[in-house]
């Protein structure tokens, strides 16, 4: 892009132990492999977080050898403006967790020099604090309750349960019994006919739910502007809220969106998201991977734009690498 020589980049890849098998509709882990990027010059730097998605098909080891293919076309000034960058990644087609990692990155160089929060350098409200909700993994129903309960579960505002669609009903059950909170239901797609779904919200209505994500593939489009006229509860997307994720017709089969900039590929596209969503009616949430601090603190910085937040990532972590959040009573507030 540039000629001129004064900032370098590099990618490191950090193995992350989770503190318990992290287990959804489709697959498990007991580790999760994320990278980050650094850009700086002689006096400051700024990181970046991905965390690639197997569901995309972002696979950690292609990502580090992309990242090498391309690092030498890469901003070498910090005089290049953020949009750009942001233009040529997407041209490029870079996978979106790594295209997150690499404009975030350099936003986050430019404003420690600038002195600047990513909030002001984007012109956002302030929301240094923000209630998150926490995700139940699946696991045995009978291990439910001490779960909930060793880990004080009851102090988030409102909890999300993962489940899949044989064994649903009875972890609500078993959830609700230990749980007051409001629950967001995230089946990952695992539903397939929309008729079974509807008659499984019939089934689950007498629990305090807060909204339905994802129920359903993202392909099934007729079936979820079906759904989204029947259902009880609201519906909300993420499978389908990609980069490339056309707002005006997922309004027709959702009442509101998870966006989460590992997916949108950057913090332009995710405000631009959340703008438009804001715009057209829908309810929007801004959601996370199983991430670090730091990218978990990228996604608080768009907090204000959101009326829900999923930002629990960091927390199944044994160890945060970077320690710059602190969750109380459910909240997370940086530190």
């Amino acid at each position: 892009m540039e000629t001129k020589n004064n900032i370098t980049w590099r990618i490191e890849e950090k193995v992350l132990p989770l503190k318990y098998s992290w287990k959804i509709s489709r697959n498990s882990s007991e580790s999760k492999t994320n990278l980050f990027i650094y850009v700086g010059d002689e006096k400051c730097f700024g990181i970046g977080e991905a965390a690639p998605n197997i569901r995309y098909r972002e696979i950690p080891a292609e990502l580090v050898s992309l990242f090498h293919s391309i690092e030498d076309l890469l901003p070498k000034n910090s005089e290049t403006p953020v949009t750009e960058l942001a233009n040529w990644l997407e041209n490029n087609k870079i996978p979106n967790a790594l295209r997150f990692a690499i404009e975030s990155a350099y936003v986050h160089f430019i404003c420690t020099k600038r002195n600047i929060s990513v909030q002001d350098f984007f012109g956002l409200p302030t929301s240094d604090r923000v209630a998150t909700s926490f995700s139940l993994p699946i696991m045995p129903v009978e291990k439910l309750g001490n779960f909930i309960t060793e880990n004080n579960l009851q102090r988030f505002p409102y909890i999300k349960v993962k489940i899949n669609k044989e064994e649903g009903f009875e972890i609500l059950s078993e959830v609700a019994k230990y749980i007051s909170k409001p629950l967001i239901i995230d089946p990952n797609e695992s539903f397939t006919d929309v008729e079974e779904l509807l008659k499984f919200s019939q089934k689950i209505n007498d629990f305090n739910i807060l909204m339905l994500e994802q129920p359903m593939p993202a392909h099934l489009t007729e079936e979820y502007k079906y759904l989204k006229s029947k259902s009880l509860f609201p519906v909300f997307a993420d499978e389908s809220m990609t980069d490339m994720a056309d707002i005006s017709a997922l309004k027709e089969q959702f009442h509101g969106v998870n966006m989460k900039l590992m997916k949108a590929g950057g913090y332009i596209r995710g405000i631009t998201q959340l703008k438009m969503a804001q715009q057209m009616g829908l309810k929007t949430m801004v959601g996370c991977m199983v991430e670090t601090s730091l990218g978990i603190g990228s996604a608080m910085n768009l907090g204000a734009l959101a009326q829900f937040a999923d930002l629990d990532g960091f927390l199944i972590l044994q160890h945060d690498p970077f320690d710059l959040l602190a969750e109380k009573q459910g909240f997370l507030q940086k530190v």
